[in-house]
């Protein structure tokens, strides 16, 4: 593959030759988005993160950590209290991996 400035491809590439380091990335991708998730819904809902606290019952810290994207500690049940506070639902979808084709 040419050289390329596109971030998503510069780490598919760097990623690619090393299974291990492939699976860090992908998780470190999925804590990422959750924390978005979560970050996303909380100001759409036009609350803090003491409000959505006391919502869910636990302190503004863990709102806190939860919305950080280096964070490798969320849980389904947590995530379905932030859900229920904020009148939504989680929603899961297992997808195929999709590699793409080297030559």
């Amino acid at each position: 593959m040419g050289k390329t400035s596109n971030a998503i491809k510069i780490i598919d590439q760097m990623t690619s030759s090393d299974p291990e380091l492939e699976v860090m990335v992908a998780e470190a991708s999925i804590n990422a988005e959750v924390a978005q998730l979560i970050y996303e819904a909380r100001t759409k809902a036009g609350l803090t993160q003491k409000q959505l606290a006391e919502l869910v019952g636990t302190k503004q810290p863990v709102i806190a950590r939860l919305e950080d994207a280096d964070y490798e500690g969320h849980s389904l049940s947590m995530l379905q209290k932030i859900a229920q506070a904020l009148n939504q639902r989680v929603v899961i979808h297992l997808t195929p991996l999709q590699h793409e084709q080297r030559a």
